[in-house]
């Protein structure tokens, strides 16, 4: 077919919509309205094409048809397609008419759009509110957002795409752009996409594996592990705690072809929901980056309290995932690396995780979690990362790897990679040479082939159990990679000669002043 719709078609059209929110509500709030209307156009699509496929095969028969498209990846009602809303864009009820398509859709298709207790992945968007202005001004604005939507570029049908990952991309694409325009909220719902590559390269899953990401945002990090797999062959599963960016991840899954993926609503701490009966589900690699030194993440103590309210204390787990120890309640880092510790299988489970600096050489209750950790020999790399990577904070962050199968090797390998990046706007990058070269140097001594020492002269060590139990389990990158860059030797003798051309110069300029001032008879 000519004239193939390709990934760039779909994201300017689709940016340009946003018009439509600009300047009424913030990016964080509008990127709800955005992505769910892609969803829906690229589910109505889909069913379009397909249904025009069953009724060519069976010569017309729509009874056919229908019974046949029941078995297709999603049921759409007629009042919940695009087509059906764009021809009542000049209703006055509007925003309730797209509601109401938004509700049909998710109860023709519970088990897929639903969480475990009944909430769907529409839920927390509503097209009818007051937010987007009064009934005259709202009727106009979604019926912009239909006629953007119905741009004949905007064909979203398989047959008319130039390729399978487009849609997905384009979604991602749109995700990442609101992170930029969202500010300190994006963090909540968005990994920059090199940080999510290095991390998928670093725990490279083999084929067969089940992938989890317990803070899993919009599910970009999650995918992004996955397809480093190198074929279909693994299984992805996640949990987010914030019910708006869980229905991200969940419509992020379906266009990108992840339907089997499971994604569950729900705080991974209190109420961990990837489950087989009454354990915790065991995978082969685990992936996150949990909210920075989170407060009130256990147990919360509240005198005026409801007795009959169910309070969540972390010495009490039932799982036993803080047997190394409780971390501070004001900070929850180590509480999502332990839980990320025991759900990969042991022997061969590996854990990739973005964290503050501090984790790495905080004390008190931190820093015993951490000893026992190096004892075990789970850790097996810690990787800094350059300052302002990350929407929403400046402040540098470190990637941890831990590694059951790490074997008799009790060395842990130190990068120093802050140094390394791209300035580009108002964040800094990591470019593909950046992750190229921490990755090699990872996998270098993954397989054994890196000595203790120094690796490469300011950016890469290999301690020894010994030197971080000499440094007290500190695992402050600085105390491993020598970064300190000596100063140039000062020339003594020029400094003083332009210090004298400098005071020439001075006395010069302050001769004239006087022979001014004295002309103005100041």
């Amino acid at each position: 077919m000519a004239n193939k719709i390709n990934s760039s078609d779909v994201k300017q059209i689709v940016w340009k919509a946003c018009d439509t929110f600009r300047g009424l509500i913030n990016p964080d709030q509008y990127k709800d309205y955005i992505l769910t209307m892609l969803f829906i156009k690229y589910v109505s699509d889909v069913h379009k094409e397909k249904k025009k496929e069953y009724l060519k095969k069976y010569n017309g028969d729509e009874a056919r048809a229908e019974r046949a498209m029941k078995q297709e990846r999603f049921v759409v009602p007629e009042n919940s397609s695009f087509d059906f809303l764009y021809e009542h864009r000049n209703e006055v009820n509007l925003g309730e008419l797209i509601n109401i398509a938004l509700t049909d859709f998710e109860e023709a298709n519970r088990q897929k759009l639903n969480s475990e207790d009944g909430s769907g992945v529409f839920r927390n968007i509503d097209f009818n509110s007051s937010n987007l202005g009064d009934v005259k001004e709202k009727n106009q604005r979604l019926k912009s957002l239909l006629i953007d939507f119905s741009n004949d570029k905007l064909d979203l049908s398989p047959g008319h795409l130039a390729g399978a990952d487009i849609i997905g991309d384009a979604y991602e694409f749109l995700i990442a752009n609101f992170a930029s325009d969202a500010g300190k909220k994006a963090g909540e719902f968005f990994t920059p996409s090199e940080v999510s590559t290095l991390l998928a390269k670093l725990t490279k899953s083999k084929p067969g594996a089940r992938i989890s990401d317990p803070t899993c945002g919009s599910g970009s990090l999650l995918i992004k592990a996955g397809r480093e797999v190198g074929s279909d062959d693994f299984s992805l599963f996640g949990q987010e705690a914030n019910g708006s960016t869980w229905a991200l991840a969940v419509m992020n899954m379906f266009l990108h072809g992840f339907d089997n993926a499971t994604i569950r609503w729900g705080d991974t701490i209190r109420n961990p929901k990837l489950k087989e009966g009454d354990s915790l589900m065991k995978f082969d690699t685990v992936v996150a980056n949990p909210p920075f030194s989170l407060d009130k993440w256990g147990k919360v103590e509240d005198k005026e309290e409801s007795k009959a309210a169910k309070s969540y204390d972390p010495e009490l787990d039932p799982y036993n995932r803080f047997w190394r120890g409780i971390p501070p309640k004001s900070k929850g880092d180590w509480a999502f690396i332990s839980h990320m510790i025991e759900t990969t299988y042991e022997g061969k489970g590996k854990v990739g995780v973005v964290v503050p600096h501090g984790v790495l050489f905080r004390g008190s209750s931190e820093g015993k979690i951490r000893q026992k950790t190096i004892e075990e020999n789970l850790l097996e790399a810690v990787i800094g990362l350059p300052a302002n990577l990350f929407f929403g904070t400046g402040i540098p962050a470190a990637i941890m790897i831990f590694n059951k199968g790490k074997g008799k090797n009790k060395n842990v390998l130190f990068i120093d990679g802050s140094k390394q990046y791209e300035s580009v706007k108002n964040q800094n990058k990591l470019r593909d040479i950046d992750i190229e070269h921490i990755v090699t140097t990872y996998r270098n001594f993954s397989a054994g082939k890196l000595k203790a020492g120094i690796v490469e002269d300011k950016f890469s060590y290999v301690a020894t159990f010994e030197e971080m139990q000499e440094n007290e389990f500190n695992l402050n990158i600085p105390r491993y990679v020598d970064t300190f860059e000596e100063e140039a030797e000062v020339d003594i003798t020029a400094v003083q000669k332009e210090i004298v051309t400098l005071e020439t110069e001075l006395k010069k300029v302050q001769s004239e002043m006087e022979k001014y001032l004295k002309e103005l008879g100041v």
